[in-house]
């Protein structure tokens, strides 16, 4: 489906259809219990999200804003007057705005897996600046994805965005294979700016991922409620608990929804059993020191320009081209 006006596009992929039910009864089946953390973003996953980011704990969100605010100019020096700017998990574009004012790209091109809020940041760019063309996808960008013709939009290059750390929840792995895919979409002259956590002190990874007004918990367990709303499941919120810790051996912050008790839960007509203290593993965030990320772009085939950072060290953005 394409909705359309003279300054926007809507382009609905319909990137969760057929796929939710399988990718949790898959997810459910394994030894070890997991869920796709692209699943948390409904709408109220996303409002509570956007909350996380404005805990005192949660040092990211300020972080990424401070050094983006104090290096945009170079940032878009790098980057160049007229790209398409091709965003992936747009989400509420509170950064990408900052990076917009400063560039004046061509078009924006945010791609998101949250229709309602894809509509609504995309229509609020639209207006915040009527002079770029705005061409919004709803699609789940962990899978390929054919992006719409952009060779008409007049823009000198592509550059994709990626900000917020979402690089971490991917394994390395699936990392370097995801920005190799992002290299071949972006052709001769492309570049990424990208958000990456740092490695840092434990005992404040843990307070970001465990905070006191237990915003963080919920946002974890509504993708349980989401569960029961969406597929006619039957999980007891009431019987799990949020976990999350930093497993320094492979540097990532892991998250996972334990059960309390010994309990059942039916869903898409099957039976799922829990063992008490048995855990599904819903999201990790790998944290990379600057070589270490370096390093895993260079073996997707994209060559490091720059890395800023803010002052505390906490958070940094890093520039890549193609090779």
């Amino acid at each position: 489906m394409v909705r359309a006006n003279a300054a926007y596009s809507f382009h609905d992929l319909n990137p969760e259809s057929g796929r939710f039910l399988d990718d949790v009864i898959d997810g459910l089946s394994h030894p070890q219990k997991s869920l796709p953390p692209k699943y948390f973003y409904d709408a109220q996953g996303c409002a509570l999200f956007e909350a996380i980011c404005g805990l005192p704990e949660y040092y990211l969100t300020r972080a990424e804003i401070a050094l983006m605010q104090a290096h945009v100019g170079d940032m878009a020096r790098h980057l160049g007057p007229g790209c398409v700017l091709i965003e992936y998990g747009s989400g509420s574009a509170r950064k990408t705005r900052i990076l917009i004012a400063a560039t004046g790209p061509a078009a924006y091109v945010p791609i998101d897996i949250a229709r309602a809020e894809l509509n609504a940041t995309a229509a609020e760019i639209t207006r915040e600046f009527p002079q770029v063309r705005v061409v919004a996808i709803c699609a789940d960008y962990s899978h390929p994805i054919a992006l719409p013709d952009l060779e008409g939009l007049g823009a000198r290059r592509r550059i994709v965005y990626f900000p917020g750390s979402t690089i971490g929840n991917l394994t390395p792995a699936e990392a370097t294979a995801f920005l190799a895919g992002v290299r071949a979409q972006l052709g001769a002259g492309g570049g990424i700016l990208i958000g990456v956590d740092l490695k840092k002190d434990p005992a404040r990874l843990d307070s970001a991922y465990n905070d006191a007004r237990g915003v963080t918990a919920a946002f974890n367990l509504n993708l349980l409620a989401r569960i029961n709303r969406e597929l006619g499941a039957d999980f007891d919120l009431s019987a799990f608990r949020h976990r999350a810790f930093y497993d320094a051996a492979s540097g990532r912050i892991e998250m996972h929804l334990e059960s309390v008790k010994a309990q059942e839960v039916r869903i898409g007509g099957r039976s799922i059993r829990f063992r008490k203290g048995e855990t599904i593993h819903t999201e990790n965030s790998y944290k990379y020191s600057v070589r270490e990320f370096q390093d895993l772009a260079a073996a997707a085939g994209l060559a490091p320009v720059e890395c800023w950072m803010d002052p505390d060290r906490l958070f940094g953005v890093h520039y890549l081209v193609v090779q």
